[in-house]
């Protein structure tokens, strides 16, 4: 983490050049500010892309997707810090579709490892502004905070030395007299100007360089402090996009291919005829009907005759796993990771071996998606919930055949994204359909049925791992992990490039451990011709956390030495703060290394997005059953910005991690997913949820991720208490073809 300090990087200045200015540092083009989307309308004075003044008071203009992260609430709490109002002055929205908005430490993230040098970190920062470049306004890779910390602070910091120096002038003070408080500045004489009265003349001010304020001088940061969206969604207030509602509004259901292929046939002359129903479309790859109301249009859809063509990727399990076996004896995609010599090894080591697999999973948002297309020939607009709505809007404008001017994207709340929303299938069709009904608002909403099998799912892979002991430590680790190219695939399908070199997200969670083994390998092996796979919930770690953190069990137990002390030996010299959330839950959880008969404990440790977690989870028999009974999780974001918001995703994460250990895998027969709704993909369910404790730490030196972290240590961390249990290792997911869980 930076400095809290004055802020004189010229680095930096450049990552918030929208805001304060900046200086040309390397290339112009890549340095120069972005251009203010923003459009006020009269009475209104946006002093930068993100703060928007008016009569009634403060407007943060939010560039992050709200999916229930919290993500808006703990942005409008870095403004409003430095802008010295409170939380509740400050309104939010989400902002447009715009180059302003690119997320700066999305990019620099892939060179910010753990063990990153402070060069590294420069470069990183640097490279960040390729985002720009690329347009790239993405919520995403548990970025969001890393992006705004220093961004939004300077941003409030930078809009309140506007206003007290327009109050300066007014008033015919020095700005050093004056100071503020709530949205006012004040005057030695007890004279308060508000904040709304100075707007338009702090908008003609000049962008000051800022002291940004000491942690201990924090008002709002690092206390407990109430989301805004919570009131809205609690009453059912808040709109999402199926929500939307238009004047003449109708409603369209959609039917693609099982087989991700293309019609050979349909008839759809008596569903054209059924009351209710007011066009079928050609999608190309599948149908849509739209009628007066969602029920009726989907009912519809499900009735027309239709013969698909056949898959393109490998139709069934039995191929699919064949091919990820095969897989091995490709040239490797990638070697992330390379120390030592893991093929010679000192006498007196004890080599042991493992192979680990997982299946698909698919996101399953609790909101299917959709969106609202209006579209008269010569505009379109767009509602729906997007992690990458600059993308999105590329592609509407490019099935409306329209400039992206024409273009007015409006993104509304997400009901849940894991990385779904990042896709754009759901706009493309939207507009598809709304070509066809000029005039008309049409609100796409696919099924549950179709949502599920229609996703973009995590890679189902394999992973082969050799590694070796000696005086209870580990000295070599060799991993290999065979899976099908993630990153590629989903950025060409949202932004239309798919960038060159290795994919990252095959070894990510394997490659990237702060472990100090000497002999060190990690290698992924990309596998064509696989079901379309994208961004899930913590990408590549969430599969090789479960790879990595049972076979580091393995190596504990060929070791003789208990597994969480294991862990705590390997990482104490080489990442501190990993030592640290381990050695927090052993704490926590009282662990001794012993457990009674009829109970386990399992432990995992997986640095992800910057952030090291650990987690301990306690399982029972009970009747024969296996009953998960309490989970112990500590983290280390190096900032607590909102600690109650922090637990919440850190358990909500577990779950997500738990719901896929036990219960949840996408199959393939005959090309086609054979999961349709949730009794065929069951999330963990409340009866299931253990107790759980979560601690926070801000030990390291940089700000980590949140949203994402805590789900990879779910599964290994499972899979390690059912082996304590039962003294069997259980190398593949879900669980439950291996144990009976409690309901």
């Amino acid at each position: 983490m930076a400095s809290a300090g004055k802020i004189l990087r010229r680095t930096f200045l450049i990552g918030t050049a929208v805001v304060v200015g900046g200086a040309a540092f390397g290339a112009w083009v890549v340095a120069k500010p972005a251009p203010n989307p923003l459009k006020p309308a009269e009475g209104e004075t946006a002093l930068n892309p993100f703060v928007v003044i008016d009569g009634e008071g403060i407007t943060l203009v939010s560039p992050r997707a709200e999916m229930g992260q919290g993500t808006e609430t703990t942005w409008a709490a870095l403004i409003a810090e430095e802008l010295d109002v409170t939380l509740d002055q400050v309104r939010i929205i989400h902002g447009p579709p715009a180059k302003a908005y690119y997320n700066h430490a999305l990019v620099g993230e892939a060179m910010a490892g753990y063990d990153a040098s402070s060069i590294e970190r420069s470069m990183g920062e640097l490279m960040g502004h390729l985002g720009k470049v690329f347009s790239m306004q993405v919520t995403g890779g548990s970025t969001a905070m890393k992006d705004g910390f220093e961004r939004m602070r300077v941003v409030g910091a930078a809009t309140r030395e506007m206003l007290v120096a327009a109050a300066a002038k007014r008033l015919d003070v020095s700005a050093a007299e004056l100071v503020t408080d709530k949205g006012q500045v004040i005057a030695p004489d007890g004279t308060k100007i508000a904040y709304t009265a100075l707007a338009e003349d702090a908008a003609e001010m000049e962008p000051p360089r800022v002291e940004l304020r000491q942690p201990e001088e924090w008002k709002i940061l690092g206390t407990k402090f109430r989301r805004t969206d919570i009131p809205a969604k609690s009453t059912g207030t808040a709109t999402f996009a199926i929500d939307t509602r238009l004047p003449g509004q109708r409603f369209a259901a959609l039917r693609l291919s099982p087989t991700r292929a293309g019609i050979k046939s349909f008839d759809a002359f008596e569903v054209s005829r059924m009351p209710g129903v007011e066009k079928v479309v050609d999608l190309g790859d599948g149908l849509a009907v739209v009628a007066n109301n969602t029920w009726i249009a989907q009912r519809a859809v499900n009735e027309i005759p239709v013969t698909w063509e056949d898959a393109a990727y490998l139709p069934s399990d039995a191929a699919i796993s064949e091919a990820l076996e095969a897989g091995f004896e490709l040239a490797a995609d990638s070697m992330l990771r390379d120390d030592g010599d893991v093929s010679t090894l000192p006498m007196g080591t004890k080599r042991i071996e493992a192979a680990y697999s997982v299946p698909f999973l698919a996101h399953a948002t609790m909101e299917p998606q959709s969106a609202n297309a209006w579209f008269d020939g010569g505009k379109l607009k767009v509602w729906t919930g997007s992690q990458m709505p600059t993308f999105a809007l590329r592609v509407a404008a490019e099935e409306a055949g329209l400039d992206e001017a024409d273009v007015e994207f409006n993104v509304t709340y997400l009901g849940g994204g894991f990385g779904r929303r990042g896709e754009v299938d759901f706009t493309r069709y939207a507009t598809r359909i709304a070509k066809e009904m000029p005039g008309t608002p049409v609100l796409l909403t696919y099924s549950r049925e179709e949502d599920m099998t229609q996703d973009f799912y995590r890679p189902a892979a394999k992973a082969r791992f050799a590694g070796a002991v000696k005086d209870g430590k580990a000295v070599m680790l060799d991993a290999q992990v065979s899976s099908a190219p993630v990153i590629g695939p989903a950025l060409d399908r949202a932004a239309g490039f798919s960038p060159g070199g290795p994919d990252a997200a095959i070894t990510e969670g394997t490659a990237n451990q702060p472990y100090a083994i000497p002999n060190y390998r990690a290698r992924g092996y990309a596998v064509p011709d696989l079901p379309p796979v994208g961004f899930w919930r913590s990408v590549g770690n969430s599969l090789n956390g479960f790879f990595m953190e049972s076979f580091m069990d393995e190596m504990a137990v060929a070791a003789g030495v208990d597994p969480l002390q294991f862990r705590m030996d390997l990482t104490r010299d080489e990442f501190l703060p990993a030592w640290e959330v381990l050695n927090t839950v052993k704490q926590m959880s009282g662990w001794t290394g012993e457990t009674p008969d009829g109970v386990g404990r399992g432990v995992a440790m997986c640095y992800s997005f910057g952030t090291p977690v650990a987690m301990v989870i306690e399982v029972a028999d009970q009747d024969g059953a296996v009953k998960i009974t309490k989970a112990w999780i500590a983290a280390d974001p190096g900032v607590a910005l909102n600690p109650d918001n922090i637990k919440a995703q850190l358990v909500g994460a577990m779950v997500y991690g738990l719901s896929a250990a036990i219960s949840e895998e996408i199959t393939f027969a005959d090309g086609a997913v054979q999961q349709k709704n949730f009794p065929d993909y069951e999330p963990l369910r409340i009866t299931q949820m253990p107790e759980t404790k979560v601690s926070i730490l801000e030990v390291q030196d940089h700000l980590g991720g949140i949203g994402e972290v805590a789900t990879p240590p779910a599964a290994p961390a499972l899979a390690n208490a059912l082996y304590d249990l039962r003294g069997e290792r259980y190398r593949s997911l879900p669980l439950k073809k291996h144990v009976d869980f409690k309901i």
